[in-house]
């Protein structure tokens, strides 16, 4: 297995298409939400992704403060249905977490969480601060994590 992160700019065609294929598969399709998923933030954030013999297995997008928001944000965290329940999730976000802070040097990170995943983001230092509101037809919160710099 391996942890690739690339700007949009570094993605070859192919990576890109199957990034947003498995975007669109988890969000779009499996949680039955139809949104825009091509959003245009991708242009500004890096893509961060594990990989297992050409299969994706965890992807997020990370996106540096002011961009979508005044912090840094985590977002599209996902795990690919077959490898879900097999600890990547906590995998991706300690990665994801560790570039934020030790390469970035962000000092807060936020995240629009779907509401029954709050105690998983909760374990890295994630406090909720709105009311939980739908969004898609789902249940969300606004979660930030207050790191403190190297």
């Amino acid at each position: 297995m391996q942890w690739i992160h690339k700007n949009f700019d570094q993605l070859a065609v192919s990576e890109l298409y199957t990034l947003l294929r498995e975007r669109v598969n988890v969000f779009v399709v499996e949680q039955n939400c139809p949104y825009p998923e091509i959003d245009d933030y991708d242009q500004h954030s890096t893509h961060l992704y594990l990989e297992h013999k050409g299969e994706i297995v965890a992807y997020c997008r990370l996106l540096p403060h002011h961009t979508m928001y005044r912090e840094a944000s985590i977002g599209r965290i996902l795990v690919t249905q077959k490898f879900r329940k097999q600890g990547y999730a906590k995998k991706l976000m300690d990665k994801a977490l560790s570039i934020m802070k030790e390469e970035w040097g962000e000092t807060e990170v936020k995240l629009h969480a779907q509401s029954h995943l709050q105690n998983f983001y909760g374990q890295y230092g994630f406090e909720t601060v709105t009311d939980e509101y739908l969004d898609d037809g789902i249940m969300h919160v606004d979660m930030i994590l207050h790191t403190k710099k190297k």
